[in-house]
Parts: C-alpha cells; sequence; structure tokens
C-alpha cells in the first residue's frame, strides 16, 4: 500500500476521537470501511498504532510517533500554496497565550507550529486563573490555559470565548516505600495523618476544594507544607518521606515515587483554553484546542497509573 494524505487523515481522526466508531461518523464514513483502513495503514508499518479497549482507542508510542508525524505533513499540505496576508512582513504574526501549570503547554505549543506555521506563539506563565482572566479582559494577552473546578468554573465577560480543553482527576503522590504504595488507590481518609504539600490560591477554587474534600472525609490536615515550585524539586522531598500531595493525573513520577488514583474521585480539575473573541478567529481557537486535546491525550498514553484508572472507572460504569 502506498501511503497518501487521506490514510493521514484516518489516523488523526481516530487519534482525535478516541474511537473507530465516532471517527467514522466525523470522516463521514462507514465504521467498517475506517476498521479496515485502519488495518491497512498498521499493516503498512508493520505494527500496530493503537490499543483497543472497552473504552476505545488509545494511540500505542510507536503510534503517538507516527501521528504527530501525520499531523505534521497534513499541516504542511494544508499551506501548499498560501501567501502571507497582505502587509506582512514575515508572513508569521504574534500570538499572546498566557497558561497555568497545565501539562498540555508544551505539546500545544508543538502542535501549533505545525499546523499553524504562520502562527507564533509568546507564551506567559501565570499561576492564578482569575489572573490570567484579568489579562484577557485588560488585552495584555489574546489566549490562555487556565484551570478550574467543577461547580467553580471561572466567569468572564462576553468578550472572551472558552472551550473545556479536558476534566481529570486528581490523584495522589507518595514516596514508594509508603504502607500504601501497593493499593489500586487510596482513600482520602487514609492519608489523614500525612503532611501535605499543597500550592496556593489560584483564585478559581483551589486549595478550597482540597480542604472541603478533606472535610468530606472527616479530617482537617494538621501540617501543610505551601509549596510552588519546581515539580522534580517537589517529588524530591516527598521521595525522602516530608510529605505527599495531590498532582495532576499525567504527573510521571520518578523512581521514589508513586502515583495513586483517590479512592471515590473527591477532586477533579479542568483545563480550560479562552479567547478573546476580538483577536482570535474561529479557526485559530479551533486549532488551539485540537492541538491541546492532542497533547493531552498524548499525556495520558504515557501515564499508566491514568490508563488502569481509566480502564477500571469505565469497564465499571458500563456494566
Amino acid at each position: 500500500m502506498e501511503l497518501e494524505l487521506r490514510h493521514l487523515r484516518v489516523l488523526c481522526a481516530v487519534a482525535d476521537a478516541g474511537s473507530v466508531g465516532r471517527a467514522a461518523s466525523d470522516l463521514g464514513y462507514s465504521q467498517p470501511a475506517v476498521s479496515t483502513q485502519l488495518r491497512r495503514i498498521e499493516g503498512h508499518f508493520g505494527e500496530p498504532l493503537f490499543e483497543r479497549g472497552p473504552s476505545g482507542v488509545r494511540p500505542t508510542p510507536y503510534g503517538a510517533e507516527v501521528v504527530g508525524q501525520a499531523r505534521d505533513v497534513l499541516a504542511r499540505a494544508a499551506m501548499i500554496g498560501r501567501r502571507p496576508a497582505l502587509g506582512s512582513t514575515s508572513g508569521r504574526r504574534i500570538l499572546r497565550v498566557a497558561a497555568t501549570n497545565s501539562p498540555v503547554l508544551a505539546g500545544m505549543v508543538s502542535g501549533v507550529r505545525a499546523r499553524l506555521p504562520d502562527v507564533s506563539l509568546s507564551v506567559s506563565s501565570v499561576y492564578a486563573s482569575s489572573r490570567i482572566v484579568e489579562l484577557l479582559e485588560g488585552g495584555a494577552v489574546d489566549a490562555a490555559i487556565a484551570a478550574d473546578y467543577p461547580g467553580r468554573e471561572l466567569a468572564h465577560p462576553d468578550t472572551i470565548a472558552h472551550r473545556g480543553i479536558v476534566t481529570e482527576p486528581n490523584f495522589v503522590a507518595l514516596p514508594a516505600r509508603h504502607p500504601l504504595a501497593r493499593r489500586a488507590q487510596i482513600s482520602l481518609a487514609d492519608l489523614a495523618e500525612e503532611a501535605w504539600f499543597v500550592t496556593p490560591d489560584d483564585g478559581a477554587g483551589w486549595p478550597g476544594v482540597f480542604y472541603a474534600a478533606c472535610t468530606t472525609a472527616g479530617f482537617t490536615p494538621s501540617v501543610v507544607h505551601e509549596f510552588l515550585g519546581d515539580r522534580l524539586q517537589l517529588q524530591g522531598m516527598i521521595a525522602d518521606g516530608l510529605g505527599v500531595a495531590v498532582v495532576q493525573a499525567t504527573t510521571r513520577p520518578i523512581p521514589q515515587i508513586v502515583v495513586k488514583p483517590l479512592t471515590g474521585t473527591p477532586l477533579w480539575c479542568r483545563y480550560v483554553l479562552a479567547w478573546r473573541r476580538d483577536a482570535v478567529t474561529e479557526r485559530t481557537a479551533d486549532a488551539l484546542l485540537q492541538c491541546a486535546t492532542v497533547a493531552y491525550r498524548q499525556l495520558a498514553a504515557h501515564s499508566p497509573h491514568l490508563r488502569d484508572w481509566a480502564a477500571r472507572t469505565w469497564s465499571v460504569s458500563k456494566a
């Protein structure tokens, strides 16, 4: 089989949808046709590009590489024959982006470079999501990745649009030698006597949602270290037995650390793409969202603890 652009579009559609059936619907094909096409494509590459499971499909590590290359080829193909806008000296425009401590930022930036070669991102790191909204309202930035929490969604004026990237569970990081480290999941109440590393107020509901979850679990943390710094430094302190911490589900632990889901999933976080309507076109916003979504799926594909949690959770919910 000779690889063609239509084959690359199938790969990207399946990766974006997380399901062959949904990809077929998005492409306007039948599911059997897409399944057959996907088998032929995988035969061309000589190994599976997707892992099949009860909740859908996800790229294998090799598949994620192939899909990333496919996106680059499709983006470059889409730019063939395009000319810079009149009056533009470089053919590139700068899009000012603010981002909180989001795991999808790096992947989104890489994706935008491939998908929107006429756009250059200027990224500013901003911790508080409430501050990000202020920057958008004041025109200091054009778009942003912010975080909020179910029931405490960020408020903003109509001049700003937003779309959710992903809502993920929060997990807990603890030393690999911890007595609870071998459990598949850990009850928040079982950590009542631990010292906690907690990041400061983000203006969107954290750490209030954490303390509320602790109260529901029947305790108030007795020792709290406020920490806002390097993630590896945090993991190092946890590995030394200085405390435990609520972490993002896609966290890649160092060897001395384990990352575990919390029983009942009491804590969730949503990552949001927001943008000024007068500064960002729908086409650009769609590209930013797609790149951020793909970046998260690639992170999830390399997070065994998140994959295991999802497999257990979704299989139970479908029973």
